[in-house]
């Protein structure tokens, strides 16, 4: 059996569709490489909004050339935003790539190996609009737990730091029987926990005219028996409306966690950004939500440096990282992004100036975050068990996991104690904060559960299906799923 690798760079959406291509390898007859062993077939899921993205695409690119060289019927594909964008360039700079294909087309993967293996030559295929929804395909997801579900692919906005909308396209919206099709045969399989997941995740039903679709979607989640938790990512504060929150606050299983990119306090900076809202209207859904859900944990998105960024500016960001209280921030210095509006604007800022105003910004949410993370000492949380979340976790010997309120908990178990199975959920009281993680070393208890025993029965398949979770998107009424071993045919 050919086996293969995918390297996945960028945002949420590539990690799913990362699921889409490993499901799609397996479908069509490869395994997965043992951890360590060099692949047939090499697959770089690449994004085009991180800085430097091309450098560290050639860059391994140039390293895999020689192994190539030495080893007859290797193959490498590059896929993902980097290839919708450089299109043909691609194969010009690295000639030993085989196939390039576009976000548009992840499903032609295997089609173009086999054409590019039987011709001898490279294969590119680039599709300007979308050729098969991504969640169609089969999916080899990483996790039995918790999963990803896209309910749209694709943005309508345009502001001006961004170039996904012309690699992604226009927003396509999925039926609502679809997605929830998708959410039941999960829990099926025992995912206890699904991401609902767009690039503008809430402006879901534009396509099919309903304003409140996605409002109607959290609720109808919280009518599937068996979903613990639901979240989704991320959200425009242009179209969070007031339907939304009150579904998050009336629906038991919606988390109450909420991920708003700000990405500038000033309002001067987000008319040049062309964000759609303004600072005041902003910090107004923050209050909203807050007052519908007084423990939700609210997290951010901010640039700093943006072209004509003045102190004055700046002083707005921090103002409103003080008035929100953000629980984390993810926080970006500002860099050309070729083919975006934003690259030829006035006014590029210094990046002396760009760095001090950053590690200012970095400090004051550090506090932040840590002064609302010492507002959990002395609760009782409950902890999804969770693979990977604590680095660690073997020198400390505790336990990692996800509150409901989405905040990272490490914890200890008591000597004589069973140790829980990753999406298992555990009872715990926090007894220390730091900024980005609480510490809960006093014990409660274990609940067992179907997500835990579907990550048990992942241990005992056969090495060459471990691990990972099989899912093909079913069609409306089509047989329960059961769990595929062998690589036959999820955010």
């Amino acid at each position: 059996m050919r086996t293969y690798e995918v390297r996945t760079y960028g945002c949420q959406m590539n990690v799913h569709d990362s699921e889409r291509l490993r499901g799609l390898m397996e479908d069509a007859g490869y395994v997965r490489a043992p951890e360590g062993d060099q692949a047939d077939v090499v697959v770089f899921n690449t994004c085009a909004v991180r800085e430097n993205a091309d450098n560290k695409l050639y860059g391994n690119l140039g390293h895999l050339a020689p192994v190539k060289a030495k080893r007859p019927g290797m193959q490498i594909a590059v896929g993902g935003c980097l290839a919708q964008k450089d299109k043909a360039s691609i194969t010009k700079k690295a000639p030993w790539v085989d196939v390039v294909f576009g976000t548009h087309n992840i499903g032609s993967l295997p089609v173009l190996l086999e054409r590019a293996r039987i011709a001898e030559e490279s294969q590119v295929e680039i599709l300007e609009s979308l050729d098969v929804f991504p969640s169609t395909l089969p999916t080899r997801r990483e996790s039995a737990y918790s999963a990803w579900v896209s309910v749209s692919v694709g943005c309508n906005n345009t502001c001006t730091f961004c170039i996904v909308p012309a690699l992604r396209g226009r927003e396509k919206d999925r039926r609502p029987g679809d997605v929830l099709a998708e959410v039941e045969a999960l829990v099926a399989e025992g995912v206890l926990e699904v991401t609902l997941l767009g690039q503008n995740v809430n402006s879901y039903g534009v396509e099919f005219g309903d304003r409140y679709a996605f409002s109607k979607l959290l609720r109808a989640c919280g009518e599937i028996d068996g979903l613990e938790r639901v979240r989704f990512t991320s959200p425009h504060p242009r179209d969070f409306t007031a339907d939304v929150i009150e579904a998050m606050a009336e629906t038991p299983n919606v988390m109450p966690s909420l991920h708003m990119p700000l990405q500038s306090g000033s309002d001067r900076v987000l008319k040049a950004m062309r964000r759609s809202y303004r600072r005041d209207r902003y910090l107004k859904i923050i209050e909203d939500v807050r007052a519908a859900m007084p423990d939700a944990a609210i997290t951010t998105d901010i640039i700093v440096g943006f072209p004509g960024e003045t102190e004055e500016d700046f002083e707005g960001t921090l103002d409103v990282v003080r008035q929100a209280r953000f629980a984390g921030a993810f926080t970006f210095q500002y860099s050309k992004r070729p083919g975006t509006p934003a690259e030829s604007m006035e006014d590029q800022i210094p990046r002396a100036v760009v760095q001090e105003r950053y590690e200012r910004l970095v400090a004051l949410q550090d506090d932040m975050a840590w002064a609302e993370n010492k507002l959990t000492v002395g609760r009782s949380l409950e902890v999804l068990v969770a693979e990977g979340e604590g680095r660690k976790d073997a020198a400390t010997h505790r336990l990692s996991g996800r509150a409901r309120d989405n905040r990272l908990v490490h914890f200890a178990l008591p000597e004589g104690v069973e140790a829980p199975r990753p999406g298992d959920i555990a009872t715990v009281e926090v007894t220390y904060a730091a900024p980005h993680h609480l510490v809960a070393d006093t014990f409660g208890s274990i609940r067992r559960t179907r997500a835990g025993d579907a990550w048990e029965r992942l241990q005992d398949a056969p090495p060459a299906t471990a691990p990972g979770v099989m899912l093909g998107m079913p069609t409306l009424g089509a047989k329960p799923m059961e769990p595929v071993i062998g690589g036959c045919s999820v955010a």
